[in-house]
């Protein structure tokens, strides 16, 4: 079935592409007229930009439109890797995706060759809420969906954090910034109740009717404050870094309704590097432009060690792994001493917010009939 590239919906309609080459990873920080932002960036009018993000949402095509946050520093993360036998693997990540809020990210990973970890077949992000226990919350999932094992793999250091498809078409293998990757650290935030406030109608992913020019006013009246005090308290929060970037998120894994794919190839990239130099090499990773995400994350045995992660998109598999191997290039070029290294495809794939909110966990606990107390950090 052809592409229909006049569609109002379709990724590859001109109007379109421009506006998602801004509007996907483009809009950093809070903004108060986003959609604005999008006008002044592509010069298109701001009707024009909320009629056609409006009509890929409706479609499919753009799955959700929301203010991201920085939820490494507003809950305790990780990446957690799941040994679930083969019978039970789709119904775990049902549960996973169905009825776990604070799992994000739910793959179904395979690897070209047994190797080291291969086992684990199943990988979420878990966040969660402040005070409460990441490790208690994982092993009641892991009662949930009877797991053989888990590990949990939090992140000390993030390097890439973006997802930007629509740009990284194109990317040649080994194209990279001038400079490292910046490194964000993954200390935790306190916020106050009404921050909370704020926050929680911040990150609400919007309707589509929801998408107009004055687009707070709503959010406003639903944390209980005048429009100046939010904009008061939300710049506040992104003065704290715990907000990431306005973001229309393409659907990357299903083909959409105009019979088009953003993505094919999802790869989650691992590195053994010497001990000490786990920084320096996630900055090197972070700077190629393939990376949609990049991490210090500490592997454990079963996954020989690994403490440099990064994950990237594509079309075309064998690209992908040209990406991979300019980057491995790189990293012997800077001296730095790869012991292991692993490719883990993603095949079946979810993507949601995690849920971070404390108040979101209680109710949580009281549905499943938990005691709140009893999941709180010792």
């Amino acid at each position: 079935m052809p592409v229909d590239q006049s569609s109002p919906a379709a990724i590859s309609d001109p109007i379109n592409a421009k506006i998602l080459a801004i509007s996907e990873d483009r809009l950093s920080g809070f903004q108060i007229d986003p959609f604005g932002e999008v006008e002044q960036q592509t010069g298109l009018s701001v009707e024009t930009v909320l009629e056609r993000v409006r009509a890929m949402l409706e479609a499919g095509t753009i799955r959700r439109v929301r203010q991201t946050l920085m939820a490494t520093n507003l809950a305790k993360g990780a990446l957690v890797a799941w040994q679930v036998s083969p019978e039970k693997l789709d119904a775990a990540f049902d549960y996973m995706y169905q009825r776990d809020p604070f799992s994000g990210h739910v793959v179904i990973r395979t690897t070209d060759a047994a190797t080291p970890g291969s086992t684990y077949r199943l990988w979420t992000t878990l966040k969660v809420p402040q005070g409460f226990s990441i490790e208690k919350h994982a092993e009641f999932l892991r009662n949930k969906i009877d797991a053989d094992h888990f590990r949990l793999m939090p992140a000390k250091r993030l390097f890439a954090l973006g997802v930007g498809h629509m740009r990284r078409r194109g990317i040649e293998p080994g194209s990279r910034a001038d400079v490292p990757a910046e490194v964000k650290d993954t200390n935790i935030v306190e916020l106050s109740e009404l921050d909370w406030r704020v926050l929680t109608a911040l990150k609400r992913e919007f309707a589509p009717a929801e998408l107009v020019p004055n687009l707070w006013e709503a959010r406003a009246r639903e944390a209980d404050v005048d429009l100046e005090t939010f904009y008061r308290v939300a710049r506040s929060l992104n003065e704290r870094k715990v907000i990431g970037r306005f973001s229309t998120f393409l659907e990357h894994v299903k083909v959409t309704a105009n019979n088009e794919r953003v993505t094919r190839y999802n790869a989650l990239f691992h590195w053994a590097v010497p001990a000490g130099r786990e920084m320096e090499a996630g900055q090197e990773v972070g700077r190629h432009h393939i990376m949609t995400h990049a991490y210090w994350r500490e592997g454990c045995p079963e996954f020989k060690n690994v403490n440099v992660m990064g994950v990237a998109h594509g079309l075309d598999k064998e690209l992908v792994l040209e990406h991979k191997a300019a980057i491995d290039r790189h990293l012997e070029e800077a001296g730095i001493t790869v012991s292991y290294t692993n490719v883990f495809w993603g095949g079946r794939s979810e993507i949601k917010p995690s849920e971070i909110s404390p108040q979101a966990y209680r109710e949580f606990c009281e549905r499943e009939g938990i005691d709140p107390q009893s999941m709180r950090e010792s």
